[in-house]
């Protein structure tokens, strides 16, 4: 038994021969069936006449560049098919999304691993062609025979990505679900990766993603999205899915995010968001996105002034998810007024019973609520902070404004 490699290019007009050699026609396309096998050739398409005749896998004793040989002839029309992935009609020049390198691509050609076994010539895809090589064989179709294209083309560098490498793109949400679309690939990636993508793809793509993809890695790619593209986005989307995904994210962002819509639009997925982030986030929509109000985030950790590190240490793992974007506790008394800040890091150095205050910085530097956004940006360069806590005009603790934050605002500007 022995593998050898098949283009799409070269399997497009081959001749199919009946049980005596007489040719039946050309093939015309060829087709998987994700929901019976990810990558095998389940149909092969065949014109020769006024109609086109269905060839499936099992039906194959040979292929190879000189024909496809079959082991039975009872052929049936073709008819379209749901839950077929047509490679010349879905694949070829489509866009699909590379998932490893992150990019939006263009099919150029599909490479095929031909199986020869004895039971009859199996196909299988094992990689999607994007390169100057897979061009130059679409260019040299019926032109150059098919050998000598071969030939020719081993000193061209060849570019393509593995088929389980690859996510396809489909707007229909019932074909996704006939098609076997998973979004497993796009779920594994970093959000801002996730983001780029998004940001190439037309608003129908855009919108297949999001309504498809789990809401956690939604929220996260929705953040890193350009504010224009995120309010496309949100509008495009079912209410529901809409607010499950606001809801997973931060106040601040959902906030900003809600601030861009339309009125009634934002209004109708915070009626539909679960009672604590929809207080919070109206909360913060009442101050202007000017304001370090605006601009704060409600997630921070706030302890008793009188908290030790063992203290510390408890809710830091009690508040596990905000753990990532977090470099400093605040210390408040019991009318929860700001009395201190703590570095994150002097924690990890210090006695479980060390009082919290011990490690406070010298200088406490705090901003009101209604501090606008230049003075903020000036204070975070002046005291090259990480976090920068906002109070309201009573003194108590209202959230905080993190360097990240601010980077982004100095990026848009």
């Amino acid at each position: 038994m022995a593998d050898e490699i098949l283009f799409l290019t070269e399997l497009l007009g081959l001749k199919v021969y009946d049980l005596k050699g007489r040719r039946l026609g050309f093939v015309k396309d060829a087709a998987i069936v994700p929901l019976i096998h990810p990558s095998r050739v389940d149909r092969f398409l065949v014109g020769g006449g006024w109609a086109w005749l269905t060839v499936r896998h099992d039906q194959v004793r040979t292929v190879s560049l000189d024909g496809i040989y079959l082991k039975d002839e009872l052929l049936t029309p073709y008819h379209s098919d749901e839950y077929m992935l047509r490679l010349v009609r879905d694949l070829l020049d489509q866009q699909i999304i590379d998932g490893q390198g992150r990019k939006v691509v263009r099919v150029t050609d599909v490479t095929f691993k031909l199986q020869h076994d004895p039971d009859g010539d199996v196909l299988t895809i094992s990689d999607v062609d994007i390169g100057v090589r897979s061009i130059f064989r679409r260019l040299a179709q019926g032109v150059i025979p098919r050998r000598l294209v071969r030939r020719i083309q081993v000193v061209i560098p060849p570019n393509s990505i593995r088929w389980e490498q690859c996510s396809i793109l489909e707007a229909d949400p019932q074909r996704r679900l006939r098609l076997n679309v998973s979004n497993e690939i796009l779920e594994r990636m970093h959000p801002a990766d996730l983001a780029d993508i998004v940001e190439d793809l037309s608003p129908e793509d855009r919108e297949a993603i999001f309504e498809t993809i789990d809401s956690e890695v939604a929220a996260d790619a929705l953040s890193e999205v350009e504010p224009d593209i995120q309010a496309s986005i949100l509008e495009s989307l079912e209410t529901e899915k809409a607010a499950d995904i606001v809801e997973e994210m931060a106040p601040h962002e959902a906030a900003d995010v809600l601030a861009e819509l339309e009125e009634q639009t934002s209004e109708e997925i915070l009626e539909e968001m679960e009672p604590e982030p929809k207080t919070e986030v109206q909360e913060l929509l009442e101050y202007s996105e000017d304001s370090a109000g605006g601009l704060m985030n409600t997630e921070y950790v706030a302890l008793a002034e009188n908290a030790t590190v063992a203290e510390a240490i408890d809710s830091l793992k009690a508040h596990e998810e905000i753990l990532e974007t977090l470099n400093t506790l605040f210390l408040v008394d019991g009318n929860e007024h700001l009395k201190a800040s703590v570095p994150l890091a002097k924690l990890f150095t210090a006695a479980g019973a060390t009082p919290l205050k011990d490690l406070a910085s010298e200088t406490l530097i705090q901003v009101d609520v209604e501090e606008k956004r230049d003075r903020i940006t000036e204070i975070f360069d002046k005291y090259n902070l990480l976090a920068l806590p906002v109070v309201d005009e009573s003194g108590k603790l209202a959230g905080a404004i993190t360097a990240d934050e601010v980077i982004s605002l100095l990026r848009h500007k």
